[in-house]
Parts: C-alpha cells; sequence; structure tokens
C-alpha cells in the first residue's frame, strides 16, 4: 500500500518535457545517497528551530543521526520512532505550511549536503533523455523539494494522510523503505511503460537490496558492509564519495561520540539555565 500511494503521489514531467528515452529510468535513494546524513533530521532540525517541538526530542534525533553518520546502517527502531514522531509533530499543520517550511529547509540544512558525484551521475541520466526519481523512507512533501531543487523528474516518499489540506497524524501504508521501494517502483514502472531491466537504482543501504536486484542497473553509492560485500559478490559499480572513508573510520567514531555526548551537555545546560 506504501508502494502503491508513492508511485501516485509521484511527480511526472509534462508533455513538453518527454525526455528521448521513454522506456528506461534511474531511481534514487536520498539518505547517505544524495544527500550526507539524513533527510529526516534536518527536517527534524528545523522544525525545532520553529518550535515544533522541544530540545530534549531534537537530542532523541540527534543521537540517532550520529549513529546513522558511524554506523551507516539505518536502524528498524530508528526508523519507526522518527515516524510515529514526525507525524505526531506535524498532525493538525496544514500541507501549504509544511511545504514552506521544508523549502526553507532545504535552503539552510540540505543543498550544501547534496554529495556532488551522486549529482553528477543523475545529471548523466537527464543528459541522456532519461526520466530520474528519488525514491526514500522521507516524507513526500521532502522528497519532492529535493527532486524538484536538483531539477529531477519527481520522487516517491512516504505519504502522510491529510484531509481538507490538514494532516491527520496517520501515514498512507506504511513507510517507504525496504521492499516498499520495490513495489513502488514497480508501480511506476507499469504506469510509465518503464522497461526495468534498461534503468539504474542507486542505494548506500542493504535495505534497499530488493530494489537495486529489480533493475538491470544497480549502483552502490557510499555503501554500508552489507551492501558493499552483496555488491563485489554480483559485480555491481561501486560509488564512493566519502573522503578518506577507511583510514578515519575509528577516528570518526570515536570523534561524532564525543560531540554527541559534549552537544547533550551543552544543551541540557542551556535547557537549566533558562528554567
Amino acid at each position: 500500500m506504501a508502494g502503491e500511494a508513492a508511485a501516485a503521489a509521484a511527480e511526472v514531467e509534462t508533455a513538453l518535457n518527454m525526455p528521448v528515452d521513454s522506456r528506461t529510468a534511474a531511481f534514487f535513494d536520498v539518505d547517505n545517497t544524495i544527500m550526507q546524513g539524513a533527510s529526516i533530521f534536518h527536517l527534524a532540525r528545523g522544525l525545532h528551530r520553529r518550535h515544533f517541538f522541544s530540545t530534549r526530542e531534537l537530542l532523541g534525533a540527534a543521537w540517532k543521526q550520529t549513529y546513522f553518520r558511524i554506523v551507516g546502517v539505518e536502524d528498524p527502531e530508528h526508523v519507526a520512532d522518527a515516524r510515529n514522531s514526525a507525524l505526531s509533530f506535524i498532525a493538525g499543520h496544514t500541507v501549504t505550511e509544511l511545504e514552506e517550511i521544508v523549502e526553507e529547509i532545504f535552503d539552510e540544512a540540505m543543498a550544501h549536503r547534496i554529495w556532488p558525484g551522486t549529482r553528477a551521475l543523475a545529471q548523466l541520466h537527464l543528459d541522456q533523455g532519461q526520466r530520474v526519481w528519488l525514491v526514500t523512507a522521507a516524507p513526500i512533501e521532502v522528497a519532492s523539494i529535493i527532486a524538484r531543487r536538483l531539477g529531477l523528474t519527481g520522487a516517491m516518499g512516504t505519504v502522510a494522510e491529510h484531509e481538507d489540506g490538514v494532516y491527520t497524524g496517520r501515514l498512507v501504508g506504511e513507510l517507504l523503505h525496504g521492499p516498499a521501494k520495490a513495489e513502488a517502483v514497480k508501480a511506476l514502472a507499469a504506469r510509465e511503460g518503464l522497461d526495468l531491466g534498461g534503468c539504474s537504482a542507486y542505494s548506500d543501504s542493504a535495505n534497499d537490496l530488493p530494489m537495486l536486484s529489480m533493475v538491470g542497473d544497480p549502483v552502490a553509492i557510499n555503501p554500508d558492509a552489507t551492501l558493499r560485500a552483496h555488491a563485489k559478490a554480483q559485480g555491481w559499480r561501486i560509488r564512493d564519495y566519502r573522503t578518506g572513508r577507511k583510514a578515519a573510520r575509528a577516528g570518526l567514531a570515536a570523534a561524532a561520540a564525543a560531540g554527541a555526548i559534549s552537544g547533550a551537555v551543552a544543551a541540557g545546560a542551556a535547557v537549566r539555565r533558562r528554567h
């Protein structure tokens, strides 16, 4: 259901901009593939600045972002927590309000985190007359704005239910995550007449193996250990745009953990002073 909802919400280019190659397309994950880090955290931080929720709740999101950056693997419990928190934050707000805020947050926190290498790969597909979609667990409002700002065809993301333009706090289906991404791509391919054997897909996570395995040209971008091993075994292309990844991994883990702890202490002190 999540895949069908995402495919139904995907943006499609107008007839005046139809590509030369209408049978093939490229599908890109967002978090750590198109963008450094987790887009939901950047959204959460931006919403915190606009007083949608408390500092304590932001610190919880910061820890999950730190974990994601160090380990490079999505924790299902973290994903579920992010989903439930995001839904509670936006319930009662309007779609128009969230879209306007996401536009601002993209400029503040996301634009400079786009990986140039992955962006160039997406542009290569566009230059070849192919359509390019983002496929992500992030809210469709976030995914669509990123796609529009990067000049891509459109996006598929998690769809939050809204009635009369106001969010209800419920999802349409579940998160667009793991197998649901493959279902979304399959539904879009059927609707658009795509030949998946001629399509490409890009991701950093082994969670996206269902999507990667259904196209003819799967590519591992900044891959986690499981995806890297699978990609090597299958002879898939691998691209890593993280500088000094292997040499600095242990030091990065220690520094990031220390930074997270010191940040939490500083934030806690600020909260105590305020009270």
